[in-house]
């Protein structure tokens, strides 16, 4: 089906041009004009001045729409995907928080058939531990130190793994990294102790991203009467090494927000919401969970530790925008293009560019979804935009 979405600010790979159209037909995007002269035989989307954008990338992601990843259930692999994929979502790789192996070859079973299927938002499978940081994981988690005959059995078994996040200072990790890298797999730090010299070594290793920046990880920080420079810091001097930050408003305040920005630049950072099954639903902890919702966040109930966000990923853009005074381009950007680059789907997704998926997202003016294309296909529940 031949669609023309136009009279709205588009944001091309240079700058913004107003006063065009996107042009789509059969999934892909057809063209990017400057005008918006009218196609025979396309249905016509007006987009009333606002932003057309595109689809975001969600990298670090966990639950949502009263499910989780970890359940290991189609249903809620489908349940989680189509509640990010309503605000703006179009990509997705479903993140498996600390588990057995045996939930994670149930967790690649899923994740491949997915794949297969026509139009699917999921791009590959996120492997988030159990190679971590004791002292750095919570009371909540079971960790441990990298198993090579069990990591290696089960990346031979399959080819959705994008991504593993792991501690970089635990014995084999190094290893580990190794045996992503030849396999095209990001591997990235998180949950860690590391300095400088740590994160130099696991940089030369492979490692070359860094999750939850910030969040799980040590900064400047001082042993008796000497100063050391924390993961973050040593993060920033190894300029190409890549960061993610959770720009919920809650995690990160908006003053270090601006910091990475400018620091590690849009080219490097990308927004994640480390959200949990409560995003998009109204579903909340039951009583005597070890997580409380406060404040918009979730928490550990003795509130020692933030453990995850509720936010989808228009959240991340207003945040951005509205409270660490980020241009809306580049917020957009490093919610798209920058992590589809990282994770080596560029090809196809995170901009909007002749020849990739119609992957596109309309935002009104206060930067709330009003419509979401997916592949070309609008999302139902969506749409709030007139057709002719």
């Amino acid at each position: 089906m031949l669609t023309q979405i136009t009279n709205g600010k588009i944001l091309t790979p240079g700058g913004w041009t107003k006063g065009g159209s996107v042009i789509v037909n059969n999934g892909k995007i057809l063209a990017v004009t400057d005008n918006e002269l009218s196609i025979i035989g396309a249905e016509t989307i007006d987009a009333k001045g606002m932003y057309i954008v595109p689809g975001f990338i969600a990298m670090n992601v966990y639950g949502g729409g009263g499910r989780d990843f970890r359940e290991c259930e189609e249903e809620a692999f489908r349940t989680v995907i189509s509640t990010h994929l309503k605000y703006g979502a179009t990509s997705i790789f479903p993140t498996l928080a600390t588990s057995p192996a045996e939930s994670i070859y149930k967790a690649i079973d899923i994740c491949e058939k997915l794949m297969k299927e026509k139009g699917s938002q999921v791009m590959g499978l996120h492997l988030a531990g159990p190679y971590l940081n004791h002292k750095m994981s919570g009371p909540i988690h079971k960790v441990k130190n990298p198993d090579k005959a069990e990591y290696t059995a089960i990346l031979e078994s399959t080819e959705c793994i994008k991504r593993w996040d792991i501690s970089p200072e635990l014995p084999g990790a190094h290893e580990l990294a190794k045996a992503l890298t030849e396999r095209g797999i990001l591997a990235t730090i998180t949950h860690t102790e590391a300095e400088f010299e740590d994160i130099k070594a696991a940089h030369e290793a492979g490692f070359t991203h860094t999750a939850n920046f910030y969040n799980s990880m040590p900064g400047f920080h001082k042993r008796q009467e000497y100063k050391y420079e924390g993961t973050v810091e040593s993060v920033y001097l190894i300029d190409d090494m890549t960061v993610e930050v959770i720009a919920d408003g809650h995690h990160l305040p908006h003053t270090i927000l601006k910091m990475v920005y400018k620091l590690k630049g849009v080219e490097r950072t990308c927004l994640v919401t480390d959200a949990l099954l409560y995003a998009g639903s109204d579903i909340r902890p039951a009583e005597g969970s070890p997580i409380i919702i406060e404040d918009g966040v979730c928490k550990l109930a003795d509130h020692s530790s933030l453990v995850g966000s509720i936010a989808t990923m228009d959240v991340l853009i207003r945040t951005m925008v509205n409270k660490a005074g980020i241009p809306l381009e580049d917020a957009v950007r490093m919610a798209s293009e920058t992590p589809a680059r990282i994770m080596g789907i560029s090809n196809r997704k995170g901009s909007l560019e002749k020849g990739k998926d119609a992957d596109i997202v309309i935002l009104d003016n206060n930067l709330n979804v009003r419509a979401v294309w997916s592949q070309g296909n609008l999302v139902p529940g969506t749409d709030t935009l007139q057709h002719n």
